[in-house]
């Protein structure tokens, strides 16, 4: 299978490492500068990018700078939402919503440190019966 990349912008690319590797279980690959991380887990690569860091960090031709938030955000799979809700809970994580269920299953998204939407997300076929 190919990987695939997805490159968020970050505040404190130390801070967003830390997390994403206790919270989704990605596995640092480099780490050449305080700017900018690879992470990975399967066939997904998380680029992480400090704004003005490098070409990813740069601004368009416009002048708008790329900054970190919005809700495109990476879905992290788990087979169980409610251990990871109340492990990120306790590590005092944002909340965007509650857990919301659907046909599909079960799901619930945080914040990064730096802003960035991330989705839990346990499918109908994980729940208990």
């Amino acid at each position: 299978m190919d990987t695939v990349s997805v490159r968020m912008i970050v505040d404190d690319v130390a801070a967003a490492i830390a997390f994403w590797e206790r919270h989704a279980g990605l596995s640092v690959e480099m780490h050449p500068a305080p700017g900018f991380a690879m992470l990975s887990r399967g066939s997904l690569r998380l680029l992480l990018n400090r704004p003005g860091a490098g070409g990813a960090g740069a601004e368009a031709r416009d002048g708008t700078a790329p900054s970190p938030g919005g809700w495109t955000r990476v879905q992290v799979p788990t087979t169980d939402l409610d251990a990871a809700v109340t492990r990120l809970r306790a590590d005092g994580v944002t909340f965007r919503t509650d857990v919301v269920e659907g046909t599909g299953g079960r799901q619930v998204v945080v914040d990064d440190p730096a802003g960035n939407a991330v989705e839990f997300f346990e499918p109908a076929d994980e729940q208990p019966n």
